[in-house]
């Protein structure tokens, strides 16, 4: 298992306290976007803004901006941009896991059906990509407008391979690469971008997001295996219910005899509960969790180095301690197995 280096911060604390009145801007402004929309559709896109998330791309793009010199309007707007086609997302990703709760709330689709949800998802992403064109940038819009294809089509691809057995762990990094990594990527390489940093350093810092976005898509499949809804407050233990094959199991599969392995297959074909522990041993599934989260730690670590292009600074430490917080998480996984 990795652990920390000499060079890590100890902090673990989730650093947006520094950017708090720039996250309240942002949440001010995400809040307002319902106004743009006709007043029968407002009260459905209002529910869907007013259930707040961590904030977690607006955030980086903040705290990108920080770092490089300072924050403006504009990485403000990316983050509310970035937020609106997250959102998009997550709106779409319930209606195809047949989720009924996110954030401790009833879901757009088990709220208002499938039909509607999909269609306010429709909105959010056409409402996100007109917000882009106030840059006045054809690359900044092109920018975005590359990071949710990445999204949609990361969907597509891990929606294209549920029940693929052949599926392997390069094709499982390929699609939470663009399903999660891309959008952490936009938040800190358009923060470089509109800072008009130069284009290496804008190279480097969208690679901390990418890096720092899988860490996190990991974090949640091992969630999905020893989370518990009450404390997370979303619907769990739908991955291998609707046929995704991650990480974790993918270890746990390459692990397992090829007798297990044709039994465990067998049941998700079958859609049928699995119960891992019992099939290949509590040992081996163990360690099939520990080593995909030895995987994100390690990403992690890369995440500290592609953040040396930045001069030290509060907000160059919270970006550090960011990953911190983040191994914390993924070390509280194993925890949970003990």
């Amino acid at each position: 298992m990795a652990t920390f280096t000499a060079t890590s911060p100890n902090n673990n604390q989730f650093p947006f306290a520094l950017v708090r009145p720039d996250l309240e801007q942002v949440e001010t402004a995400i809040r307002a976007q319902v106004r743009d929309f006709d007043s029968a559709v407002e009260p459905y896109i209002a529910y869907i803004c007013n259930t707040s998330g961590k904030r977690i791309r607006p955030a980086l793009a903040i705290l990108v901006g920080g770092a490089i010199g300072e924050v403006t309007e504009d990485h403000r707007k990316i983050g509310v941009i970035l937020e609106l086609i997250h959102m998009a997302t997550l709106v779409h990703d319930d209606i195809i896991d047949g989720a009924s709760a996110r954030r401790s709330m009833p879901t757009a689709n088990s709220k208002w059906g499938n039909a509607l949800a999909v269609l306010l998802g429709d909105a959010l992403f056409s409402h996100a990509l007109t917000l882009a064109t106030d840059f006045n940038s054809i690359e900044i819009c092109r920018k975005v407008g590359q990071a949710a294809r990445e999204v949609c089509q990361g969907e597509i691809l891990q929606t294209q391979r549920r029940f693929d057995l052949t599926l392997t762990k390069n094709d499982y990094f390929k699609v939470i690469e663009m399903k999660t990594g891309a959008l952490f990527a936009a938040a800190t390489g358009l923060a470089a971008a509109v800072s008009k940093r130069p284009a290496e350093d804008e190279t480097s810092l969208a690679a901390y997001g990418m890096k720092l976005g899988t860490a996190y898509q990991i974090y949640d499949d091992c969630l999905d295996i020893v989370g518990t809804e009450e404390i997370v407050g979303k619907t769990l233990g739908t991955d291998l219910e609707k046929g995704k094959l991650t990480l974790p199991i993918l270890n746990l599969l390459e692990a397992a005899t090829e007798e297990q392995a044709t039994k465990i297959n067998q049941l998700i074909l079958d859609q049928k509960e699995v119960d891992l522990p019992g099939i290949v041993g509590k040992e081996t599934y163990d360690q099939a969790l520990d080593d995909a989260i030895d995987t994100a730690i390690s990403l992690l670590e890369g995440c500290r180095n592609d953040l040396n292009v930045l001069d030290t600074s509060e907000y160059k430490d919270a970006l550090i301690q960011i990953t911190n917080f983040l191994e914390s998480l993924l070390r509280g996984c194993l925890k949970s197995i003990e």
